[in-house]
C-alpha cells in the first residue's frame, strides 16, 4: 500500500542523521501498538488516512516558511507509530502551529499519546516553567511529557522515580487515564494561550500584497501557492554562487526586457514578508525596472523582482543539487567519513585530500542515498517544469480585481507588542521570584523558630540571634540560607589545637579528665573563674592546680586593669537600672560596686545591632546584612526625618 502523504512531494525533506536547527519533531503512538496484535500495521494505516483528512481543513491554505506538515508510518520495532518534523526557520507560528494541530488531533483521536519536542528540547516545559515542580528538569523530563485527550500530560515522579522506558510511560498512561498525569491548570493555561485562537491567527499572521511579476512567475504562484516559501527561501538564503543565476534569469526571464510582466495578489507570512522588504537589493541588468518616481508602482515591482530572483536561484541550485545528488544528505555523509577519520587530518585541497574526496564522490554517487537525495533535490524544479510547459499568456491574469495590499505598519511599530511580551513574562518571574522567597522565608522561620510577622520585639531580636548562632553555625563558619556557591572552609582541627595547646602550654594528656576539660573548655562563652575541671568528681592533677591557680590570678589582674578603663561603662549589667533623665540615660548604683557584675547579654545584643543599624542610615551594612540572614528587618527611625 502506497504511503500517503498530507502535503505535495515538491518539498525536500532534510535527511540528515543530525538534528537540524530550528525543527520541531513530533510522534503519535496509538494504544492499540502498545500491545501485539497482528493488525497493529493495518490500524495505524487507517489511523493515518484518518488524521491527514481530519487536519486538511486547517492545512489547506496555509503558507508555511520552509516545509508543510507531513505524517509517516514508522513500523519499526518495538513500538509502530505515525512521526514527521517540521522546520520553521525564522517563522515560530510554524512551530506553535503545529502544537495546535497535535491538540486537534487528540481532542478527535483520544486513544493516543503524542510527543512533540524541538532541538531546545521540551518546548512545551519551557513555555510554562515557572508553574513546573521543583523536581521536573531537563535531564528527569525525559519520556514524560505527553499530550493526551487534549491535555498536557506528565508522567509523575512517584510513579517512576528514574527515567521510565518510552514503553512503560505509555502504557501507564493508557491504563491510568490522563487524570492521574494532567498538569497543574496554571502549567495547562500557559500552552493554551499560546495556542487560543490560532485558526483566526493564521488569517492575521499572513500577509497579502500585490506584486508585478513575469508571467512565468504568476503561472507558478496561481498553480502552486506553496512554493513562495521557496522562492522567499532562495532570495534569503541567497550566496555569491547562487547570485550568478540571478544575473541572468535564464528560467524565469529567458525573453529579458521583452518578457510580459503582470500584476497579481500573492500571500505569504509575515515573517516571509519582512524577509523580503527589509533586504536591499539591486535588480539584475537584464530585470525591467520602472523609476523610483513612479511610487506604489515601483514598490510593486520591486517586491516582484525579489520573488523572481528568488524562484530563479532556487530552482538553478536545486537543480544542480539533484544533478548532483549531494545537498544534505551529502553532508551528512561527508560529516560521518570526518568523523571516521576517513580523511587522517589531511588538509582540504591538497592531492591525498582531493583523491580520497574523489573516491568518496564516487562511493556515493553509486548508493541508494545518491538517488534518493536526486529526487527529492530536484522535486521542486520537476514540478515548476511541469507547470511551464503548459501554455500561460498575460491574457489569463487580465480583468482580474485584485485586492488592495495589506497593511504593514505591524513592520515598523512592533516594540509595543514587543514591550507588552517582555512586560508579561517580567511579571510572571516578579511573581515567581516572590513566591520562592516568601515560602523559603516562611521554611526558614519555622525552623530557626522565628515569628513570621512583619514587627518584632527586642526579645524577638535576641532568641532570632540565639537560633541563627545555634542552629546555623559551627566551626566551618555561619551558613547562608540561600543556595550558594561557597568554597568550602580548609580547616585542620587537629593542627589547631596543637596550636592552641603551644601558646597555652598545655600539656597534652589522653587521660579521661583532660578530654572533659577540653570538651567543656571548647565553648568561646566560658567563665574562666568558674571552669570547673573536677566536674565529674575526679581528682584534678597537679597540673590542673598550677593552671587553675594561674588563670584565677589572670582574670583578677585582668578585672584590675579593666577597672581603670571606660570599658566598664560600655555594657549593660544584669542588676543595673536604666533611668531616663533630662539629659539622657543615666545608670543606677550598680556603677558603685568594687567588682564586675554579670553582664546581661541579651540586652547589650541587642543595643549593638540597633545602633549598628541606626548608623547606617538606611545604607546595606553589616547590620542589615547579619538581620536580613536571621530573617528579620528592622523598620527606619522616622524621627531623623522629622
Amino acid at each position: 500500500m502506497a504511503e500517503p502523504s498530507s502535503s505535495p512531494s515538491i518539498f525536500p525533506q532534510n535527511s540528515s542523521t543530525r538534528s537540524p536547527d530550528d525543527t520541531v519533531f513530533f510522534s503519535i503512538y496509538p494504544d492499540s501498538t502498545l500491545s501485539p496484535n497482528p493488525n497493529s500495521l493495518s490500524l495505524l494505516q487507517s489511523l493515518h488516512l484518518e488524521i491527514l483528512n481530519f487536519i486538511s481543513p486547517y492545512t489547506s491554505n496555509y503558507i508555511y516558511q520552509h516545509q508543510p506538515f507531513t505524517l509517516s508510518l514508522n513500523t519499526s520495532l518495538p513500538i509502530p507509530h505515525l512521526h514527521g518534523k517540521l522546520k520553521y526557520g525564522d517563522n515560530l507560528d510554524d512551530e506553535w502551529f503545529v502544537v495546535f494541530l497535535l491538540f486537534e488531533i487528540s481532542k478527535k483521536f483520544s486513544s493516543v499519546s503524542i510527543r512533540v519536542f524541538d532541538t531546545d528540547g521540551e518546548f512545551l516545559l519551557i513555555e510554562a516553567a515557572v508553574y513546573l515542580p521543583k523536581w521536573l528538569n531537563p535531564n528527569t523530563s525525559v519520556n514524560r511529557v505527553f499530550i493526551r485527550d487534549g491535555s498536557l500530560c506528565i508522567v509523575p515522579k512517584s510513579r517512576f522515580n528514574s527515567t521510565p522506558a518510552l514503553q512503560e510511560a505509555l502504557c501507564f498512561l493508557r491504563d491510568c487515564g490522563e487524570s492521574v498525569c494532567r498538569v497543574e491548570e496554571n502549567v495547562e493555561n500557559c500552552i493554551r494561550n499560546r495556542i487560543r485562537g490560532f485558526v483566526e491567527r493564521v488569517d492575521y499572521n499572513m500577509h497579502c500584497v500585490r506584486v508585478r511579476v513575469p508571467v512565468s512567475v504568476a503561472s507558478v504562484l496561481r498553480n502552486e501557492p506553496c512554493l513562495m516559501a521557496l522562492a522567499v527561501e532562495g532570495f534569503y538564503d541567497r550566496d555569491i554562487d547562487s547570485m550568478k543565476y540571478a544575473a541572468k534569469m535564464e528560467r524565469f526571464l529567458p525573453n529579458g526586457s521583452g518578457e510580459e510582466f503582470v500584476v497579481v495578489s500573492v500571500k505569504m507570512s509575515r515573517a516571509m514578508y519582512a524577509q523580503l522588504v527589509q533586504q536591499n537589493f539591486q535588480a539584475p541588468k537584464c530585470y525591467p525596472m520602472p523609476g523610483r518616481s513612479e511610487g506604489r508602482v515601483y514598490g510593486e515591482a520591486e517586491l516582484g523582482m525579489k520573488i523572481a530572483c528568488g524562484f530563479e536561484m532556487i530552482y538553478q541550485c536545486r537543480k544542480r543539487d539533484g544533478e548532483e545528488g549531494k545537498g544534505s544528505t551529502w553532508e551528512a555523509f561527508k560529516a560521518s567519513l570526518e568523523r571516521s577519520g576517513y580523511f587522517k587530518g589531511l588538509l582540504p585541497g591538497s592531492k591525498e585530500y582531493r583523491s580520497l574526496m574523489e573516491n568518496a564522490e564516487e562511493y556515493y554517487r553509486k548508493s541508494s542515498l545518491h538517488s534518493r537525495a536526486s529526487d527529492m533535490m530536484s522535486a521542486p524544479v520537476r514540478r515548476m517544469d511541469e507547470i511551464l510547459s503548459s501554455p500561460c499568456s498575460p491574457n489569463d491574469f487580465k480583468d482580474q480585481e485584485l485586492p488592495p495590499s495589506d497593511d504593514d505598519s505591524w513592520l515598523y511599530n512592533g516594540e509595543e507588542e514587543l514591550s507588552a511580551a517582555l512586560l508579561e513574562r517580567e511579571k510572571e518571574m516578579e511573581m515567581y521570584n516572590s513566591k520562592d522567597k516568601k515560602k523559603q522565608k516562611s521554611k526558614e522561620q519555622q525552623n530557626a523558630g522565628m515569628p513570621t510577622g512583619e514587627d518584632y520585639g527586642l526579645g524577638d531580636i535576641a532568641n532570632s540571634m540565639k537560633a541563627f548562632v545555634s542552629k546555623m553555625s559551627s566551626y566551618e563558619g555561619a551558613e547562608v540560607p540561600e543556595n550558594r556557591n561557597l568554597e568550602d572552609v580548609d580547616f585542620d582541627v587537629e593542627r589547631f589545637m596543637k596550636d592552641i595547646e603551644s601558646v597555652m602550654k598545655l600539656p597534652r594528656s589522653d587521660d579521661a579528665g583532660s578530654d572533659v576539660a577540653a570538651e567543656e573548655g571548647s565553648s568561646s562563652d566560658m567563665d574562666f573563674d568558674d571552669f570547673d575541671y573536677d566536674s565529674d568528681g575526679m581528682e584534678a592533677s597537679s597540673d590542673n592546680e598550677e593552671l587553675n591557680s594561674f588563670m584565677g590570678s589572670y582574670s583578677d589582674a585582668l578585672n584590675k586593669e579593666l577597672k581603670s578603663t571606660t570599658l566598664n561603662k560600655s555594657f549593660i549589667r544584669a542588676n543595673e537600672q536604666v533611668v531616663e533623665t533630662g539629659e539622657g540615660t543615666s545608670k543606677g548604683a550598680g556603677d558603685a560596686e568594687e567588682e564586675f557584675t554579670p553582664v546581661d547579654v541579651d540586652i547589650n545584643l541587642v543595643k549593638s545591632l540597633i545602633d549598628s543599624f541606626s548608623s547606617q542610615e538606611g545604607l546595606p551594612g553589616p547590620a542589615t546584612n547579619l538581620l536580613g540572614l536571621m530573617g528579620l528587618q528592622l523598620p527606619q527611625d522616622a524621627k531623623k526625618d522629622k
